[in-house]
């Protein structure tokens, strides 16, 4: 069904491999005027899927995170110039090697290839992943949700005409087509396809990892928690928790459980109370003395709602917050609140999440937050890469040799 658009892509990659750094730069800041000159025909096309997900009853927060505005392309634009002026992985020597025959090894970085990306919902993605494959010499395949669709097909048509006269090839490929089977398709060529990504709800990303037959980068849910300490500022606790749940509660950075140490639960709780008015409040016994809300199950704990809705508990200690981390976290992020930096750091070393804050909001588990300009998904396996993938994420490396003869006895 994509077999030509799939052939097709990893043909290119030969010739991408090849562009110059200088030709890249150029190549981005192209897209990055064109976004803004073209954001009428981008918003237009956004109306429609604003429209069709009304239609369809998508949460509020869910169509939040669908928007795109004025402001939103700027910041996409902007975070595409990021990209393009940041330092070039491809071809950085990582080790040197001089052997006592002689052989100079050099590994340096390589692209990885075709890099296949399955997303769902926000449209900023699109233009991510573009920017940061056309910096690091991949050709990207993208497969965005059919929430999003018209938004896609817009940017990418606006990246394709921003690059055409540049380019040798064209490093973006975009799938139209809606069908599920395409996505089997996708993650099952490995001749064509170097690595899958997938980037989305709990479902997508379970589907791609136990069907693939590509190599696969897992990009984890954000089932993310803030364990506010006994020894926590709680002014500073309660601007944390507000910021990681209700600035953007759609995204994978946003905290969906509180844990909070008994001996600071009433103060803290009874103060969230009036801040999370508007939010759907899931919790234990203990909790629920001092914020309202209805009895959590072991379910509520291990949803990643996405949305105006939260889970709090009360521990008696750290170690029940780490326990409790350790069994629902889709090790993505997690933030402790705690003047006391010695407790701070045995909860950071004590778990294994992709990022682990002291008083800083998850939200902050971004590529562009990180100073990569953009990022491709945030990855939470331990293989090959985790936490947001920027440049050197998404290359590969090779080994040079340089011989004058040398022959193994």
């Amino acid at each position: 069904m994509i077999e030509q658009l799939l052939t097709d892509a990893k043909k290119a990659c030969r010739t991408f491999q090849m562009v110059d750094s200088d030709t890249k730069i150029q190549a981005l800041e192209s897209i990055a005027k064109y976004l803004i000159q073209k954001q009428d025909v981008i918003l237009q096309a956004n109306e429609k899927d604003i429209a069709q997900a009304k239609e369809n009853g998508i949460s509020s927060a869910m169509i939040d995170r669908l928007l795109l505005t004025s402001d939103r392309i700027q910041e996409i634009s902007d975070g595409v110039l990021k990209v393009a002026h940041l330092e070039d992985p491809v071809g950085q020597v990582i080790r040197e090697m001089h052997r006592p025959n002689g052989l100079l090894i050099k590994q340096i970085r390589i692209p990885i290839g075709t890099v296949g990306v399955v997303y769902e919902a926000r449209p900023n993605v699109t233009v991510d992943i573009a920017a940061i494959c056309i910096k690091t010499n991949n050709v990207c395949i993208l497969k965005g949700g059919k929430e999003a669709f018209y938004s896609n097909m817009a940017l990418a048509q606006v990246m394709q005409e921003a690059i055409q006269d540049i380019l040798p090839v064209s490093p973006i490929y975009m799938i139209d087509e809606m069908d599920h089977a395409v996505v089997s398709e996708l993650i099952s060529d490995r001749a064509h396809v170097d690595v899958v990504i997938p980037r989305g709800g709990k479902g997508l990303i379970q589907y791609v990892v136990q069907n693939a037959k590509v190599p696969v980068i897992e990009t984890g849910a954000g089932l993310c928690h803030l364990y506010v300490d006994k020894e926590a500022d709680i002014d500073m606790a309660l601007q944390i928790a507000q910021n990681a749940k209700l600035q953007r509660p759609s995204v994978c950075n946003a905290i969906e459980t509180i844990l909070v140490h008994t001996d600071v639960a009433k103060e803290f709780l009874i103060r969230l109370a009036p801040m999370f008015a508007k939010v759907q409040v899931f919790g234990d016994a203990r909790s629920l003395q001092y914020i309202p809300g209805e009895m959590a199950t072991k379910e509520n704990y291990a949803t990643e709602y996405d949305d105006y809705k939260i889970n709090i508990k009360v521990v008696d200690s750290m170690q029940e917050a780490i326990e409790h981390i350790y069994t629902y976290s889709t090790k993505h992020s997690e933030c402790i609140v705690t003047k006391n930096d010695k407790r701070a750091q045995y909860f950071m070393d004590a778990l294994d999440s992709a990022c682990v804050y002291q008083n800083a909001s998850t939200r902050f588990t971004d590529g562009g937050q990180f100073g990569f300009g953009a990022e491709v998904g945030i990855s939470t396996q331990k293989l090959h890469a985790r936490g947001p993938l920027g440049l050197p994420e998404m290359c590969s490396t090779k080994y040079e040799i340089y011989g004058h003869g040398q022959i193994r006895e």
